[in-house]
């Protein structure tokens, strides 16, 4: 098990999203988004919006994606 923060993902703020794996930290990334914003947090507005573009344009983000598995591979265990 890994942790990432909502920041490192490019998100507003520092709650730890945990997984075996960097697609397991991502999801976990979507869903505090829909979550905060649902919520009515509007700081986390803009990393929704570029979430969603990502999952849109899957191709023009897989920069961002390889740069995250990678970051998430350089993390230690938990």
């Amino acid at each position: 098990m890994k942790t990432m923060t909502c920041r490192d993902l490019g998100g507003p703020c520092d709650l730890a999203l945990h997984g075996e794996t960097a697609d397991d930290v991502i999801k976990a990334q979507d869903q505090h988004l829909k979550d905060a914003v649902k919520a009515g947090d509007a700081s986390h507005d803009d990393a929704l919006r570029q979430m969603k573009g990502r999952w849109r344009h899957p191709k023009k983000s897989l920069g961002w994606y390889n740069a995250t598995k990678k970051s998430f591979a350089e993390l230690p265990e938990d």
